[in-house]
């Protein structure tokens, strides 16, 4: 997959940025997902995550209500991505499969913080290569942004001398499981194998 738009964008992307990995998720003394937690953020579940208004491939307009419906797997990329994104989206596809064979489903979710370059078609395109069940969404640069601050997550368009259609996006790597009444449950790095990461949702679904 990763070839399939490595040709896109040259170089590589930073993967992770300063200050966005503070996180400390602390388990409470009644936190029911206590055992499954293995990273922590700082100002508790409730800072990562909130409101958004973003554009399917159809050019529908959905809200998080909309899309988190269920256990849903959301991560920020950009289709033009050379290799981290399609690496991540990937690891994350393994793990949705995983986790469906165990007999539960989850919901991955593609949103881009590339909204110059990554129409509906673009993002729809993208995610249906990297799993059939996976939703893409972009928006304009104003609702990327508004999303994108719900998450705390950092992307940067890099600046070029020449005007170059290819240039890279500097961004945040994380994945983060969602519930729709509880809210982040759980983010994963993106050194965690598709296997850990399918165990680690399974124990947050069957505690949920």
């Amino acid at each position: 997959m990763t070839k399939l738009y490595a040709g896109l964008a040259i170089g590589a992307v930073v993967a992770a940025i300063g200050g966005t990995l503070a996180y400390t998720m602390l388990a409470t003394p009644d936190d029911r997902f206590a055992q499954c937690r293995s990273s922590a953020i700082a100002g508790g579940s409730a800072a990562i995550g909130g409101p958004f208004e973003l554009v399917t491939d159809l050019g529908e307009t959905v809200t998080d209500q909309d899309v988190i419906t269920g256990p849903t797997l959301i991560y920020f990329g950009y289709t033009f991505c050379p290799d981290v994104c399609p690496y991540d989206v990937a690891r994350n596809a393994v793990a949705i499969d995983i986790l469906y064979e165990m007999g539960h489903e989850v919901l991955p979710v593609f949103i881009t913080v590339d909204p110059e370059r990554d129409t509906p078609d673009q993002v729809g395109a993208f995610a249906d290569v990297m799993h059939p069940r996976m939703l893409g969404l972009t928006g304009t640069p104003e609702q990327v942004r508004v999303a994108s601050q719900a998450y705390r997550t950092y992307y940067s368009k890099q600046e070029s001398e020449e005007d170059d259609e290819f240039y890279l996006v500097d961004h945040s790597t994380f994945s983060y499981l969602m519930f729709p009444e509880t809210g982040l449950a759980e983010f994963y790095r993106r050194d965690v194998s598709p296997e850990a990461m399918a165990d680690s949702i399974a124990c947050f679904i069957e505690a949920a």
